[in-house]
Formats: C-alpha cells, sequence, structure tokens
C-alpha cells in the first residue's frame, strides 16, 4: 500500500481515529475495486436470467435467483457509494484523485506524477485524513 501517511495523528487533530479503526477503514476501501467488479458481473448476469443457474448449481442462492441478484447487485452498489460519497465530501474537487488513493493504495507521489493532482501534499493529506474521518461517521 503506497500511501506514506502515518497509521496514527495526533489526538488534537481534528480528523484523528483510532489507529485500527484507520486500517479497518483503508482495507474496507481497497475491497471497491472487487465491488465494482462484481456489480458490472451481476448487471451482465441480470441482463441474460439464463446464467442465473450458475448460482443455482454453486448453492448461492435460495429461492428466487433474480431477486438474490438484484440484492446483491445493491450490496454492492452501497458500499462503493459509501465510499464515493466520503470522498466527495472530504473535497468535491480533488475527489477523484482521493478516491483513486484510497481504492488503488497510491500515494500523494503517485498521484502527482502519474495523475496531476492539482494541490500540494499538505492540503491532499488533509483532504485524505478528511475522507477516513467522514466514512469512520457514516460506516457502522
Amino acid at each position: 500500500m503506497g500511501t506514506a501517511i502515518r497509521p496514527e495523528i495526533s489526538g488534537k487533530n481534528k480528523y484523528w481515529i483510532e489507529r485500527h479503526r484507520y486500517y479497518e477503514l483503508k482495507h474496507f476501501c481497497l475491497q471497491y475495486p472487487i465491488w465494482k467488479q462484481a456489480h458490472a458481473a451481476l448487471d451482465s448476469l441480470s441482463k441474460r436470467p439464463a446464467d442465473l443457474a450458475i448460482f443455482v448449481r454453486s448453492g448461492q442462492i435460495h429461492g428466487d435467483p433474480t431477486a438474490r441478484c438484484a440484492e446483491s447487485r445493491l450490496f454492492f452498489s452501497d458500499r462503493m457509494k459509501l465510499v464515493e460519497q466520503a470522498a466527495i465530501g472530504a473535497d468535491p474537487e480533488i475527489y477523484t484523485y482521493i478516491l483513486r488513493a484510497v481504492t488503488e493504495g497510491l500515494s500523494y507521489d503517485t498521484l502527482k506524477m502519474q495523475h496531476g493532482i492539482p494541490c500540494c501534499r499538505d492540503v491532499y493529506y488533509d483532504r485524505y485524513r478528511r475522507f477516513f474521518w467522514l466514512l469512520d461517521k457514516t460506516r457502522d
């Protein structure tokens, strides 16, 4: 994981969260690409109902396979939306960079050199901490 941010900052910092909670939220965010892929797979699956038989054979769906597919898509969609909304709340202008950093494990240096993030390191890490603080407040 590429970020050089310390896992624990001063308790006096306005965006302080407990170190282990930070790690929990960080690993939660790193699952985003998996959720996105599963959501897309379920979307294409719902367009081809005959393929739902795969779930029935694997024992993953009991009852109505179409309803289970819809519930699974909603599950992944809700999690992606939670991460996206926290990124937007952290800073609407650089939320795409924050989203890439927290879901792909990118550092500020990588964002600056490869993606041209339009802010300095201090501003970025302030928003990065704000992101996790907001996510902590919204995620149970």
